[in-house]
């Protein structure tokens, strides 16, 4: 490794991947390159872009990451198991930097548990997996599930094989957030010392189960480690993954700490942030680190006091440092089409001259509805014309009637094509009586899993967003979101938008698992 390398940190962002097996996160194809295309531009190192042999819509979104995105490398990610290794360097095949990440467990718990394999055999397995990966890539990085509750010199031998038959990096990760900061940065010590394979660089993944996937991460870099793998907003499965903005602004801020640097324009990590809020429906908390609402507000009088006098007194980091700019209140009801463009343009979103035509007739239609348009409110509409299925049932009219002491009764009328259709129907509340009667209507029926709901912007006329999870017929589970100034609305919307996919797909995806 040569010194440039050793004072540069590489960020692998892994929100496509990982970042979507969040509870709640849902992201369609069509997100998912535009999410691509705002890491390109927040300058990531690695994105990985997804787990292809999951399901065909899976290999075709990390194909057309692979095609359309420039500038980073393209992971996609594998089991030790040969066809998925052929469909991950298939999909990835047309980036100009690829890489595939392959992974297998390194705890005597996995081993017997999931794997079912002895220590011997997971080596044998995972040497062979890897010299398969380098036919697709001479970018191969290798990973072990659960390290930290592994045996360390069975790590060694793994993780030793692996280099040997061509890994460039070996990722060490807390897969169940099990690790403490100065013992997780004691077995990366202890690997980039037993392990002498020369030009390997050592990459960290932690889980947030005890809220130390940050602290872990960073231990691991004091201690050796050069990659980070992470996730904007933190988002991964149960508790979430490293978070991209705290890990990056901290090696930033405490450049006398850590004395490294990476290659992030950390003037994007605010937009990419709300960008991927939008599009998975999983909000930011208000006191979250970084991108958080009230990360830089002062309420006390002392702050503000001292803020006013002195900015350092009380900020370490500055809000334009992240990219948090001035006024976001600049579009209303006269706005015209090139403004709007424009303001797409500023958000990251790249749309068609149909696409555009059509998300600005419904910038139009809730600009008449409520006096002042966000960019959030923006990203909802554009979010939702990402939901769209051809031939799909859209929603004409709803009303509902519901009050005390009275039965809430829905009338809906839908149109598909040039059809209508409209019925009542009646609910234990108004949003249970219009979703079953648009299960009247299409003739679908859908069990309602999860419905929550938050805003969208600030303000008494703000959009609320409905989140939804709604199983199907043979246990196809579907997401959805949607906006309106009505919650009733915008659930109602949602609903329909998972109808419409089941009709459009009608199966359950496929799992994805990874470190």
């Amino acid at each position: 490794m040569n010194s440039e390398a050793k004072d540069r940190v590489i960020i692998f962002d892994t929100t496509l991947r990982d970042g979507e097996q969040a509870p709640g996160a849902s992201l369609n194809h069509r997100e998912k390159l535009e999410i691509a295309h705002a890491l390109a531009s927040l300058k990531v190192d690695v994105i990985e872009a997804g787990f292809p042999i999951a399901s065909p819509d899976d290999f075709n979104a990390v194909r057309a990451i692979a095609e359309a995105v420039v500038g980073p490398t393209i992971a996609a990610l594998a089991r030790t198991v040969e066809r998925d290794i052929e469909a991950a360097g298939k999909a990835i095949a047309p980036a100009t930097k690829r890489r595939i990440h392959t992974f297998s467990s390194g705890s005597d718990i996995h081993l017997k548990s999931i794997l079912k394999v002895t220590r011997a055999q997971n080596i044998e397995r995972s040497a062979k997996s890897v010299r398969l990966a380098r036919t697709f890539t001479d970018d191969v990085e290798y990973s072990a599930q659960d390290t930290t509750r592994s045996d360390r010199e069975y790590l060694v031998d793994l993780y030793t094989a692996a280099a040997e038959a061509g890994a460039t990096t070996l990722n060490i990760p807390d897969t169940v957030g099990y690790a403490v900061p100065h013992e997780f940065a004691e077995l990366i010590s202890f690997l980039i010392s037993r392990i002498k394979v020369p030009g390997i660089v050592f990459s960290v993944h932690c889980h947030d189960d005890l809220g130390m996937a940050v602290a872990n991460s960073l231990a691991g870099v004091l201690a050796g480690a050069r990659q980070i793998e992470c996730s904007v907003n933190g988002l991964g499965e149960r508790a979430g993954n490293t978070s991209l903005e705290e890990a990056v602004m901290a090696i930033r801020t405490r450049h006398d700490c850590f004395r490294l640097e990476t290659g992030v324009n950390t003037r994007e990590i605010y937009r990419t942030s709300r960008m991927v809020s939008s599009m998975t429906g999983i909000a930011v908390q208000r006191n979250k680190a970084i991108v958080g609402a009230n990360a830089f507000a002062h309420e006390s009088g002392v702050h503000q006091d001292g803020v006013l006098k002195e900015r350092t007194t009380y900020e370490i980091m500055r809000p334009e440092d992240i990219g948090m700019e001035g006024s976001e209140l600049v579009l209303g009801k006269h706005s015209g089409r090139h403004a709007f463009r424009d303001k797409l343009a500023r958000l990251g979103i790249t749309l068609t001259d149909e696409e555009v035509q059509n998300t600005y007739d419904r910038f139009i239609e809730l600009a008449d509805k409520k006096k002042n348009i966000y960019d959030d409110d923006i990203l909802a509409i554009v979010r939702e014309s990402f939901d769209a299925v051809p031939n799909a049932y859209e929603l004409d009219y709803l009303h509902v009637a519901a009050g005390t002491g009275t039965t809430p009764t829905a009338n809906v009328r839908l149109r598909k094509g040039g059809d209508m259709f409209q019925d009542a129907g009646c609910g234990d509340g108004p949003v249970d009586a219009a979703l079953k009667t648009i299960d009247r209507i299409t003739g679908i029926k859908g069990r309602l899993l999860d419905f929550s709901l938050q805003s969208v912007t600030v303000g008494m006329d703000a959009q609320g967003e409905a989140n939804v999870r709604v199983e199907f017929e043979h246990g196809c589970i579907l997401t959805a979101k949607a906006a309106s100034t009505d919650i009733v609305e915008a659930g109602a919307k949602a609903y329909l938008s998972c109808v419409n996919r089941y009709l459009a797909v009608g199966k359950p995806a496929a799992p994805n698992p990874g470190p």
